[in-house]
């Protein structure tokens, strides 16, 4: 039986909890005040309308890409490739746009799932962290408005720079590097994925107060570097 006195704590609790703020006002929390974002989303997990207008804004960016460009970025892949350029070479860049619009929206929702999982098993199984999947995965889907706004606000330099897979990052800052596998990692590392790594780190603070930011974003960067150095064992230098 409730006691009035666990009646009243309850009711206090569920007072100073944050309210969730409306959409609109969560977009550009996630960019300006990241944490009294989190705050609200580790209370009232909301995730659904973040990972579809991320969704869109993907789909936006590819398909404002001309044409031309993807024509020339599939003739210099066949080029590198050392293949002969096919019959009907025009229907090439289509076919990779295309493949980018959907290649590039499933590959997002997919990895929004994996990588909340991911967040879910390190800190809240193996780490102890007070913390659920449906609250990391609200946190994730709106950190990862940061590099879909970015990319979407690229649109005019990859198409000016004629490669849809242009984004600001670590190599640029290392640009006397010889090609080959350490400039091919720093190139990985998108400096807006950086930037809501560090809001997800905290989110998971805001999820459980005992762990420091300091210490979530340790890991989450191990986890985001690593993840970076596997997939550029095989992944082609970026554009």
């Amino acid at each position: 039986m409730t006691t009035a006195d666990e009646a009243g704590t309850e009711a206090v609790t569920q007072e100073s909890a944050p309210a969730l703020p409306s959409f609109p006002k969560r977009v550009m929390q996630v960019f300006f005040s990241p944490g009294d974002l989190t705050s609200a989303l580790a209370k009232n997990p909301a995730w659904a309308a973040a990972l579809l207008l991320g969704a869109i804004l993907m789909v936006g960016q590819m398909a404002l890409i001309p044409a031309d460009v993807w024509d020339t970025v599939f003739r210099e892949t066949m080029l590198r490739q050392g293949r002969e350029m096919p019959e009907g070479f025009g229907a090439g860049g289509t076919f990779m746009r295309v493949s980018a619009v959907v290649g590039g929206t499933i590959a997002f929702l997919v990895m929004s799932f994996i990588i909340a999982g991911v967040t879910t098993l390190i800190f809240a199984f193996v780490m102890g962290d007070e913390g659920r999947f449906k609250q990391y995965l609200s946190i994730l889907a709106h950190a990862w408005l940061i590099p879909v706004v970015v990319g979407f606000a690229l649109v005019p330099l990859k198409i000016s720079q004629s490669n849809p897979q242009f984004t600001l990052n670590l190599g640029t800052f290392f640009f006397f590097l010889p090609e080959g596998y350490p400039l091919k990692v720093l190139t990985m590392l998108d400096l807006s994925q950086v930037w809501a790594w560090l809001v997800l780190a905290q989110g998971v603070h805001a999820v459980d107060p005992k762990r420091s930011f300091g210490s979530a974003a340790a890991v989450l960067s191990v986890l985001f570097i690593g993840l970076t150095m596997l997939i550029a064992i095989w992944a082609p230098m970026p554009g």
